[in-house]
């Protein structure tokens, strides 16, 4: 799902990171790794387990919409900024098969402020579009 011709770069994380959507400290997270484009964009390519299942081999709508909330986040962080979720749409388009290889894609759209106006995409292996949404995100900044 990722072509040659994709310049990629891993995103690195702390290894104690127990996040649910990528930290490798989570035994029972989704375990992500995502990718930064050389727009900004991030990518991660990912099959999710089925024991995160709504209907039987597809993905439950609240893991689709976690899914995409990871990757506009990472979208942000590769930024440098650290921001936490304020509202976020989500738009699903087709179910969202399991045990399969999806591509999660997500972009920062305009930053104002502490704002940030993200988009995100899941895509099946054909690259037709499964799910998308739009997000704020605040900056915060930690204690």
């Amino acid at each position: 799902m990722t072509s040659p011709s994709e310049n990629l770069t891993p995103m690195s994380h702390a290894a104690q990171n127990r996040c649910f959507g990528c930290g490798k400290a989570n035994p029972t997270g989704l375990n992500l790794e995502f990718l930064l484009a050389e727009d900004q964009s991030v990518v991660c390519n990912a099959i999710v387990p089925d024991t995160f299942e709504g209907p039987v081999g597809y993905v439950h709508g609240g893991i689709i919409a976690t899914l995409l909330d990871e990757a506009m986040s990472k979208a942000v962080r590769a930024r440098g900024i650290i921001a936490m979720t304020r509202n976020m749409e989500v738009d699903y388009q087709r179910p969202v098969p399991s045990l399969a290889t999806i591509r999660l894609e997500a972009r920062v759209v305009r930053s104002e402020g502490r704002k940030h106006y993200t988009e995100a995409t899941i895509l099946d292996s054909r690259g037709k579009t499964l799910a998308t949404s739009k997000a704020l995100f605040i900056q915060i900044f930690p204690i």
